[in-house]
């Protein structure tokens, strides 16, 4: 699967400065730098090189500085990354493209030459904001079967893992989730039950949310957890 590839990625991005994490917005890989503002860089992950993981990365390029394209390198050495077709309609494109080999190693085949698409500054900007707003790096890029852990829903379990010791108000969980009144309110997922004027309890379905994701580490190796199915 493609998630197999997302440590090494990661650990190369990581090694550049970057702080990296999963499944954000709909991408595999978002890394920013330290920069104010920062420079977003997005890398979709593949099993091999071919044509899909040029078309995803098109889609990506309005919302980042920089777009990687990463796959595993054939092991016969007949894959797209010796393709000189391919590697020239990268560089064409302005795409980088990272190769990972059988014990995990990162090679550059093509560096990005950033071209300059016109950027979506809504969908960057939701980006950023989702990358700041989630603890630690709960999601390994590359998955699509598995729920994504969201910031939204990190707060929310934040808010269940509270009320597991009976019913609280909404400013009782402020320091958990500064929008709790409207996690609580709007009830998203199904997890919390008003029993009286401005009092929520924690329902079935929430105790079996909290089963299946257990408090979330706040560092990202350490959340690097594939999530139950």
């Amino acid at each position: 699967m493609e998630t197999a590839l997302y440590l090494p990625i990661k650990r190369f991005l990581e090694a550049a400065g970057y702080s990296v994490k999963g499944e954000i917005e709909g991408c595999d890989i978002v890394a920013l730098s330290d920069d104010d503002p920062p420079l977003v860089v997005i890398c979709e992950l593949k099993l091999r090189f071919n044509l899909e993981l040029i078309l995803q990365a098109v889609d990506r390029a309005a919302a980042s500085d920089e777009v990687w394209l990463a796959a595993r390198i054939s092991a016969k050495g007949k894959g797209r990354e010796g393709d000189r077709r391919f590697r020239n309609l990268c560089r064409r494109l302005g795409f980088g493209m990272l190769g990972v080999s059988d014990n995990g190693h990162v090679d550059i085949i093509v560096s990005p030459d950033a071209a300059v698409p016109r950027r979506n500054t809504r969908k960057r900007s939701r980006l950023v904001a989702e990358h700041r707003r989630r603890k630690g790096d709960p999601m390994s890029g590359g998955g699509s079967r598995a729920p994504v852990m969201t910031a939204y829903r990190q707060r929310a379990l934040a808010c269940a893992e509270a009320l597991q010791h009976g019913p609280l108000r909404p400013r009782d969980l402020r320091s958990v989730a500064p929008d709790a009144a409207k996690i609580l309110l709007n009830n998203v997922y199904g997890w919390f039950e008003r029993v009286d004027r401005g009092v929520y309890m924690l329902t079935a379905s929430g105790a079996e949310a909290l089963q299946r994701w257990p408090s979330q580490p706040a560092n990202g190796n350490d959340a690097l957890l594939p999530l139950p199915k």
